[in-house]
């Protein structure tokens, strides 16, 4: 193993010069397939530096120019499509058509900032006063840093950087050292692209990044989106800094399942929402709430499902899931498992001790299913990140509600039922962020916004979407008087329209 990712400043490769490096791990197999460089403070400041100076010229680009460079980007993603997910593959272990889905996602991101001259136009009034005209327009920020987790490395980034920079602003991004590799990937495409160099740059690093760019005098807003805790220090930190911070957190998602509810329906939609990516999705569904005889109905269905499922390598085009991200997270989520048991909980299916033939040492776990599970258990409280998926038993909707409002996080809840009058209550009260209506994963398309509520968001504004748009820009109004031969002397009261 000689790989070492490094980072990209100035529009090149730049090599680590910490002494520090973090290992990249190959999750199919657990061997280690590269080192990644981890920034220091002082790389920081040379990034942000770079940023700064390259701000001066990008924010007075025509803002068509800049929407022409995310064209590009775009099209270069699409044709580089299954070299992208490989790379997303090799390093998180999620499935080639899951990874490819996500750059999908990511990439809706970008057409939509390439619309950026309609979006930044601003209004104009004549005559609010005598010779008097007022206009408001929305101008860039500066350097902007995004800070990203491991299960997204493509999208989530996508989330940020194409609004930013289309709206003017420069990018550093610090993406997950647990797979860097994409973002310098993405770097390298978007120079094809024509992106001047220093406006978009990326850090590799750990927490002595994140520390840095989040005290950075020069660095004007932050954009988060990890764990709560983690969210919520960037988000105190970086405000007592003075910078904008929308930090996006945890989550436990539910999703709540009629009497009347189509179970093969509803069933299929679980698998999806609980395994995909082996549950490392900050919407994926991890809680099925069971309404009334509905409980008794998916577990019959579910548990042989979850026994079925295809486990393997991301590259098999057999496999319905991957391993986990690396070793460590495995043990994290299969002690959760155990904690499950302890505290009472009916398990139904067991994930652990996943032995896969020929990939003994790959990170696996496998598909876990838990009944009866009750809103005092860790299992049920906290977020495992991984293949559990719990079903609590509820006797009616009033029960199942209350479970969804009252949980700390708020970041998604879906309902299948065929029942209208209450798909409607449930999408008006419910205190969700993003509200599913049969539909399992209700993450906003671009021109929409992605966020939670209560403790899984920190900020105003939500991602991308005229949201990001607000949060990447200034929002500036101009009144204008033109002299003109009478002279009026000095006033002194406060100016009002006559």
């Amino acid at each position: 193993m000689d790989r070492q990712i490094n980072h990209w400043i100035d529009g090149k490769l730049k090599i680590g010069n910490s002494g520090r490096y973090g290992n990249v791990f190959d999750p199919s197999t657990g061997a280690i397939q590269a080192k990644v460089a981890l920034a220091s403070a002082n790389e920081v400041n040379e990034a942000v530096k770079n940023s700064n100076e390259a701000f001066k010229t990008w924010s007075n680009t025509p803002p068509l120019k800049r929407a022409r460079v995310m064209f590009k980007f775009r099209e270069l993603l699409e044709n580089n499509m299954k070299d992208l997910a490989k790379i997303v593959t090799s390093e998180h272990g999620k499935i080639l058509s899951d990874a490819e889905g996500s750059i999908t996602r990511g990439m809706e991101v970008v057409e939509f900032a390439a619309g950026i001259p309609h979006l930044l136009k601003g209004e104009f009034t004549e005559q609010v006063g005598n010779g008097i005209d007022s206009w408001s327009t929305r101008q860039p920020l500066g350097v902007c840093a995004g800070i990203t987790p491991f299960n997204f490395p493509a999208m989530v980034p996508m989330w940020m950087f194409p609004v930013a920079i289309a709206c003017g602003n420069t990018f550093v991004l610090k993406p997950s050292e647990r797979d860097p590799s994409f973002g310098i990937k993405m770097a390298e495409l978007l120079k094809e692209a024509g992106l001047p160099d220093g406006v978009f740059n990326v850090l590799n690093g750990d927490k002595e990044a994140v520390d840095a760019l989040i005290h950075h005098n020069d660095v004007v807003a932050v954009s988060f989106v990890g764990s709560t805790p983690v969210a919520e220090y960037i988000y105190k930190t970086g405000t007592a800094n003075n910078k904008r911070v929308q930090a996006l957190g945890g989550a436990k998602n539910h999703m709540v399942v009629m009497p009347d509810a189509n179970m093969d329906q509803a069933t299929d939609a679980l698998m999806g929402a609980a395994y995909g990516s082996a549950g490392e999705r900050c919407m994926a569904v991890s809680v099925a709430v069971a309404v009334g005889t509905a409980g008794d109905k998916l577990i019959e269905k579910l548990s042989a499902r979850v026994r079925a499922l295809k486990i393997g390598p991301g590259t098999d085009p057999d496999s319905e899931m991957g391993p986990l991200i690396t070793d460590t997270h495995k043990d994290k989520v299969e002690n959760y498992i155990s904690k499950g048991v302890e505290e009472g909980a009916k398990l139904i299916v067991d994930g652990r001790g996943l032995n896969l033939q020929g990939y003994e040492n790959g990170f696996y776990t496998g598909g876990t299913l838990f009944d009866n599970v009750t809103s005092e258990m860790s299992i049920y409280r906290e977020e495992i990140f991984g293949p559990v998926l719990s079903v609590v038993r509820t006797e009616n909707y009033a029960e199942a509600a209350k479970l969804v409002n009252e949980h700390e996080f708020g970041n998604g809840a879906a309902i299948f039922t065929q029942d209208g009058d209450v798909a409607r209550e449930f999408s008006n009260r419910i205190k969700i962020g993003m509200v599913g209506v049969n539909v399992p994963i209700p993450v906003p398309l671009a021109f929409h916004s992605f966020g939670g509520w209560k403790r899984s968001m920190f900020g105003d504004h939500h991602m991308h979407g005229m949201e990001g748009v607000r949060f990447y820009t200034r929002y500036k109004v101009v009144t204008s008087k033109w002299p003109t031969s009478t002279i009026e002397g000095a006033n002194f009261v406060m100016p009002t329209i006559d």
